[in-house]
């Protein structure tokens, strides 16, 4: 009905309730005007109610969002700052001055931040979950038998020791090189089941040159537990400065290379063992 009232009439009323402080939508409902377009035309030039220019939000939140926009915050970190959305810091402060506005380099510095931190808190996580499967995978293992003992050190050495090859004259030594400590003492260990005497075993360490070599030498003494004496001279590998290296720092030690004397025999039976795990 409404919607056939004369433009004139209808714009006279729709002025009368927006003086009384009426909203649009309740304007809407009284004068049965369903067009937005329509009544805008006939509020045009009305100013709205004086409660439309101010948030329905709580005074201390909008006062806080503009004492921290006078300090150069940007609306995302205004929202941040009071748990409100973006929309309603822009409508309590649309009004101010952009302050202390921050750079480009300043924003990626901050998003870079920002990333770090994440990935920090993400990275612990992700080693809590995979620190769990190792724990359980390593409980499954139990004690070893000197026949698991025997298996794995054959197939760590056929992996990781000298072999005889087809180009080469066979000369059946046992050398076993690796960096890593638990590895070697696991070697160290099969041999002993193997039935090598300690003093049959001679060692020395393979590092760069420009590497704290008798550190490295005594850090190995220690892993391994065997004497100065069992020591050869170290194997130094010549420093290039063009090679960019990682294996740096205090943690770096170098290889060892483990040496059984007379090893023909103990060569054979390493074959063996290994052959028959891998079948």
């Amino acid at each position: 009905m409404t919607n056939k009232l004369a433009f004139s009439d209808l714009r006279e009323r729709a002025i009368e309730l927006r003086l009384a402080g009426k909203s649009l939508r309740e304007i809407k409902q009284i004068t049965g005007v369903t067009s937005n377009s329509r009544l805008g035309e006939a509020l045009r030039d009305v100013p709205p109610p004086p409660w439309t220019r101010r948030s329905r939000a709580k005074d201390h939140l909008r006062e806080k969002a503009r004492e921290l926009r006078a300090l150069g915050y940007t609306y995302l970190e205004i929202a941040s700052e009071l748990d409100v959305s973006k929309s309603s810091v822009s409508l309590w402060t649309r009004d101010m001055p952009r302050v202390g506005r921050i750079s480009y380099a300043e924003i990626r510095e901050r998003n870079s931040a920002g990333c770090s931190a994440s990935w920090a808190a993400e990275s612990a996580r992700r080693e809590v979950g995979r620190r769990a499967i190792t724990d359980t995978a390593a409980s499954r293992i139990g004690s070893l038998t000197d026949r698991e003992i025997l298996i794995g050190g054959a197939v760590a050495y056929w992996c990781e020791g000298t072999k005889n090859k087809p180009y080469r004259r066979p000369d059946n030594r046992v050398i076993f090189v690796n960096s890593d400590p638990g590895l070697i003492c696991f070697f160290l260990r099969f041999l002993a089941i193997a039935g090598i005497d300690r003093d049959r075993i001679s060692c020395h360490v393979a590092i760069h040159e420009s590497a704290d070599v008798a550190g490295a030498e005594q850090f190995w003494r220690e892993v391994t537990g065997l004497p100065e004496r069992q020591f050869g001279n170290p194997q130094l590998k010549r420093h290039n400065p063009k090679t960019v290296r990682k294996n740096t720092g205090d943690g770096y030690h170098g290889c060892l290379v483990v040496n059984v004397r007379s090893g023909l025999v103990l060569y054979r039976q390493i074959e063996g063992w290994a052959r028959a795990a891998m079948k």
